[in-house]
């Protein structure tokens, strides 16, 4: 392909009445044949209405087999602005890549970068870009791509594109700067924190798969504990008053389920009663059976006749009274209370008569791994030379299982536009976050943010976080899929494994515990005193370490290793905190065995 065929097509109410006022095709045109190679066939303008734009945009394609087709205009916010209706079902593939990078260039010129809804493809063998509709974001548009196009057309016709791409990939040509700015990491979960509302209501029965889920509402006892009078030990029921001395047994009450009521015990009986057992009307004590003597027993010795009481009591004694543990009507469990495992929730709800509670929904996380040099850790294959076995699925979920929450593996996803759209449409589909790693960096096979920004019409709130591990955090919003008012979170963690599994840590769990209703959703914070010197990296870090306490009760921590790279794993084995260590400064370069530094608690101490 020696010289590259353009069509020029100006997008106008406007200037299609009035050609002298477009100002932004002639300047597109000037602008193309500046280039090498380039050359515009053909221009003309159209008004903003849909069926002529796709009428012009379908015989260039078709019939002129032009190589490339540039609009300007009409993909603003106005009224009648129109061109993206038009051209995006023309189109038989998008390309986010072309889009994206164009995106990036504008909003460093200008915030307003973000009002265009420019979108780009190929049909056939053409590829069209639509640009806004000003001369100056025509020029920012197509500087920013204008050395790319001829790879990107000779791919789009068969091409191999190797001469051109050998001559594009000189390291003069390689982004240098991410389009995201570094922000702090108390502006990232802010960030975070403030787009998320805890999950509608919804009422479940009492059983252990409530275990994690938060109460919506109080919750009332309508039974009391216990239901009847019960003795709290073995012994004899006795009427207080009638004190020491031998009385005859007249009764046995033991703890079984009846509808009858023990026969009334009147003064000078007593009856025998077991742990549980019902007392019978008129009984106002137990007496327990050590302080008892058998005196007389039933010829065939299967019954106790009298008993010699040793001990005196006091009314009320060793007795349990209705309602003496929780009486009817009482709140026992208050709204915003997390269901436990250990706290004895479940237990309680099962001894007062509720058999269903109001709780707030629980989410459910979907995790993706990406990248073509990524396989199945348990594929029973020995590894190719640059491959490397997913440890990023297995630990995050892993640990989302043990904090108690659902989760949906969505797999691996290849460095492939298309397979990487499908596989995150399918985790928003069914979960109301999406975890991925890897694809966030500055790699030309990172795709994820393009995607989410071109693809799924998400908003990229941060791409760059100013911390160690980390630093590509990626976090978007997507609308929900089905119309819901609180939309899906993305969040784009790092694929090295220490930095997904401290970035996990640090944003995704907190999300899930707000959106379950956790008032207290953050990693909990203790000082620890250092047990060696630490040299400060330039950013914020979060060193993995254990903490633990002394023989002489003192709260130390230690790193689980000093050689704390990314890429090494084994710093995670044991660690059950993460060190907040600041930034480097002229001031202080170090940290010193001794002094006390904050630590998040991940886990349990020792």
């Amino acid at each position: 392909m020696t010289t590259i065929r353009v069509g020029v097509l100006t997008v106008s109410d406007t200037a299609s009445f009035d050609p002298v006022s477009d100002t932004s095709g002639p300047s597109l045109c000037r602008l193309v044949e500046a280039e090498p190679r380039y050359k515009v066939e053909i221009t003309a303008i159209v008004p903003d209405d849909i069926k002529v734009i796709q009428k012009t945009v379908t015989h260039w394609c078709d019939d002129l087999d032009l190589h490339l087709v540039l609009t300007t205009g009409g993909t603003g916010f106005g009224v009648r602005d129109c061109t993206p209706e038009a051209v995006l079902p023309l189109l038989e593939r998008q390309t986010p890549g072309i889009s994206h990078l164009i995106f990036a260039k504008s909003i460093q010129i200008t915030p307003f970068a973000a009002l265009s809804r420019a979108i780009s493809g190929i049909r056939g063998q053409t590829l069209v870009l639509t640009f806004p509709g000003s001369p100056k974001a025509v020029k920012e548009n197509f500087e920013a791509v204008a050395k790319m196009l001829p790879h990107a057309i000779d791919l789009a016709r068969g091409g191999t594109g190797k001469k051109v791409h050998e001559k594009m990939q000189g390291v003069s040509r390689r982004l240098r700067k991410s389009p995201y700015p570094l922000i702090a990491m108390d502006q990232a979960l802010a960030s975070v924190m403030d787009k998320i509302a805890p999950l509608p209501s919804t009422e479940r029965p009492v059983n252990e798969a409530l275990i994690g889920s938060v109460l919506d509402e109080d919750v009332v006892a309508v039974e009391a504990v216990p239901g009847y009078r019960a003795a709290i030990l073995d012994g004899y029921a006795v009427i207080d008053t009638d004190g020491p001395g031998e009385y005859p047994v007249t009764a046995v009450s033991i703890a079984t389920a009846s509808y009858e009521t023990p026969a009334k015990l009147l003064p000078g009986q007593i009856a025998r009663i077991t742990t549980g057992g019902a007392l019978p009307e008129g009984a106002t004590a137990v007496v327990m059976v050590e302080d008892t003597l058998l005196v007389k027993s039933s010829e065939d010795d299967t019954k106790e006749e009298i008993v010699e009481i040793r001990a005196k009591v006091r009314n009320g004694e060793a007795v349990r009274e209705i309602g003496s543990d929780v009486k009817i009507g009482q709140i026992v469990l208050k709204k915003g209370q997390v269901i436990s495992a250990v706290g004895g929730e479940i237990g309680v709800l099962a001894s007062i008569g509720v058999g269903k509670v109001v709780v707030k929904q629980r989410p459910v996380v979907g995790f993706l791994s990406t990248g073509n040099e990524v396989v199945n850790h348990d594929n029973g294959q020995p590894l190719k030379m640059g491959q490397i076995r997913d440890s990023n699925r297995p630990t995050l979920i892993a640990a989302t299982k043990a904090a108690g929450f659902d989760y949906l593996d969505l797999g691996i996803a290849p460095d492939s536009p298309e397979d990487l759209e499908a596989a995150v449409k399918n985790g928003l589909d069914k979960c109301e976050i999406v975890v991925t790693t890897g694809g966030v960096s500055m790699g030309e096979m990172d795709l994820l943010k393009p995607i989410l920004e071109q693809k799924l019409g998400a908003t990229i709130h941060f791409g760059r976080i100013m911390m160690k591990p980390g630093k590509p955090t990626t976090f978007a919003t997507v609308p929900h899929p089905r119309g819901g008012q609180q939309p899906r979170l993305v969040f784009g963690l790092p694929g090295n494994p220490v930095s997904a599994t401290v970035t996990f840590h640090l944003f995704v769990l907190p999300a899930l515990r707000k959106l379950a209703g956790y008032e207290k959703y953050m990693w909990p914070s203790i000082q620890a005193e250092i047990t060696h010197d630490i040299r400060l990296d330039e950013r914020p870090e979060y060193q993995r370490a254990i903490v633990a306490v002394t023989n002489e009760g003192k709260i130390q921590a230690q790193s689980t290793d000093r050689n704390q790279m990314s890429s090494r794993m084994v710093t995670m084995l044991g660690a059950n905190s993460l060190l907040v260590l600041p930034g480097r400064t002229a001031e202080r370069a170090n940290v010193a065995s001794g002094d006390k530094v904050e630590c998040l608690l991940i886990g349990k101490i020792v």
